[in-house]
């Protein structure tokens, strides 16, 4: 998957599976990007990945044998954290916090070079992996805003209509706390919060953008696409090494 593949098929709503890596550990990401995913999404908000590793690791997905392109989730909807995500070679950010048109519209700024935005020029990596020149930019690297509150919903189908703006990306554990949700996983909150599902697909679909969604699985990631989501990430490598060392634990000590 190349970086200029993966957005044709993002803008296409076509089906992208991808996996959410939160550790700094270029080798192990080296190793998921080789497993068939779409894309491997580097955390950098809530992850555990400083500017180095973010580095090491996007050069790690790139390597022979990678199925996958770098996404990397930006720490904040700040023109310097997305120039420094994209100069080190992400094919595409997600943004966090996205509550309005306004707030898409300035990421949509930090992604673009100027007259179409503001990114700054200078693509120490990505001038290799994406290509030098504003155009190739433009057309090979996207920019996902996240749904995340209450705010971002009720203004998803204007932050939808930005123009520029590649997809969107449903942050579930915010979003349900966000509705009210005593804990990310509140089943007080499951109705309202499947209907809020719908209203972010639907607006999605409307504008002609990607919808994806975080899923701790790849069962819950199957249920998504089949309801309509166009994209669906797996996460994450650190619960799920802590899963599989703790499931091996258990069998050794059966009796």
């Amino acid at each position: 998957m190349t970086p200029a593949a993966f957005a044709t098929a993002l803008r296409a709503r076509q089906e992208l599976i991808g996996y959410w890596s939160v550790l700094d550990s270029p080798v192990s990401t080296e190793r998921v990007a080789r497993l068939g995913y779409d894309y491997v999404a580097l955390d950098a908000q809530h992850g555990l990945i400083e500017y180095r590793g973010l580095l090491a690791s996007l050069t790690a997905v790139d390597t022979k044998g990678s199925t996958a392109v770098g996404l990397v989730r930006v720490e904040a909807n700040e023109a310097a954290a997305i120039g420094h995500a994209l100069d080190a070679g992400a094919a595409g950010v997600i943004v966090p916090l996205v509550d309005s048109a306004a707030d898409a519209a300035d990421a949509v700024a930090a992604v673009r070079y100027p007259p179409l935005g503001r990114r700054s020029y200078g693509p120490m990596r990505s001038a290799l992996r994406i290509g030098p020149t504003p155009a190739d930019a433009h057309e090979q690297t996207v920019v996902i805003a996240m749904i995340e509150t209450a705010e971002g919903l009720d203004q998803v189908a204007a932050i939808c209509a930005t123009p520029g703006l590649d997809g969107i990306y449903v942050g579930p554990s915010d979003l349900r706390i966000g509705l009210g949700g005593a804990t990310p996983n509140d089943p007080a909150l499951d109705g309202e919060f499947e209907a809020a599902l719908v209203t972010v697909r639907e607006a999605a679909a409307a504008a002609g953008i990607a919808a994806g969604i975080h899923n701790p699985d790849g069962a819950s990631a199957a249920r998504r696409l089949a309801e309509g989501f166009t994209f669906a990430t797996v996460a994450s490598d650190l619960v799920h090494l802590e899963q599989a060392a703790s499931g091996h634990l258990a069998a050794a000590r059966a009796k």
